[in-house]
């Protein structure tokens, strides 16, 4: 049987768990926090905390981290890097961020785009992907995430949306299902040391998704707020420090891949239609 064990059970995480069968997967997941590995275990799956996982068990044949990486590097490799070199694991991802691009004034860029991150967060990310390079694993630069439970339907019926135009500002997205169809597609033929963007066809500015999702819902547009003059969050107004669209051009031709929700508008429509946001 193969067993999968996800480093970090978050949102992407959970999508591919739900897809692989039980009956030839064994699944592990860990969080940091007995409370997260107990509502794993709840899913059906064994639950760790990250602190007490000693070693890498002897029967994991795949690995996938989405652990984010702190002031010291990446935590995974901190403490199984030299574990994870010497190992014989069939398949192994890192979750990366397409933050480690940094910023291009909206113009195309793939994966062969020298990596120029302009945020401490994507600094960070170009780092920690430095640090799993050694073990020839596969990175997954993820654009901006939604799907069920995490998009724009949610907010603007909770009142909370807010279109903030920055002009010429664009941003790539990705559903989440995709993102677990993409890394099965990677998964039947790997290619070790490989990097691949894990976005959509339609990188586009991020006020036009909200008026996408207000006019599904029949709700108003919520008003234009000049980027200037927005009340965000610093992390929040970090997203806006880089504009670019994100090329996927590799997953769809090494891959194979074929989007279930090449765009915004197909994936925002599903939810609606399926009352499942």
């Amino acid at each position: 049987m193969n067993h999968m064990l996800f480093l970090g059970f978050g949102f992407s995480a959970q999508a591919l768990a739900w897809r692989l069968d039980p009956g030839q997967w064994r699944i592990t997941g860990t969080s940091r926090t007995p409370e997260g590995a107990k509502s794993i275990a709840a899913l059906g799956h064994e639950g760790v905390v990250f602190a007490e996982l000693e070693s890498i068990p002897a029967s994991v044949t795949h690995i996938i981290s989405s652990v984010p990486p702190d002031d010291d590097g990446d935590p995974v490799m901190r403490r199984f890097g030299d574990q994870l070199k010497s190992s014989k694991v069939t398949w192994v991802a890192y979750l990366s961020t397409t933050g480690v691009y940094g910023d291009h004034g909206g113009a195309w860029v793939d994966e062969d785009t020298p990596l120029a991150p302009n945020t401490e967060r994507g600094q960070r990310r170009l780092v920690a992907e430095k640090a799993w390079a050694p073990i020839n694993s596969h990175i997954f630069r993820l654009a901006s995430i939604y799907g069920r439970g995490r998009n724009q339907l949610l907010s603007v019926m909770g009142g909370t949306a807010k279109r903030v135009v920055k002009p010429g500002q664009v941003f790539s997205r990705i559903h989440v299902d995709d993102i677990a169809g993409i890394l099965l597609a990677s998964m039947a033929q790997p290619q070790p040391g490989r990097a691949y963007n894990v976005a959509d066809d339609e990188p586009c500015p991020p006020q036009d998704v909200v008026a996408f999702a207000a006019a599904l819902l029949g709700k108003p547009v919520p008003p234009d707020i000049p980027f200037c003059e927005a009340q965000l969050s610093s992390m929040a107004r970090s997203f806006y420090a880089d504009s670019k669209r994100v090329s996927n051009a590799r997953v769809k031709t090494e891959l194979d891949y074929k989007f279930t929700y090449p765009n915004y508008r197909v994936g925002l429509t599903a939810l609606r239609e399926g009352l499942i946001v």
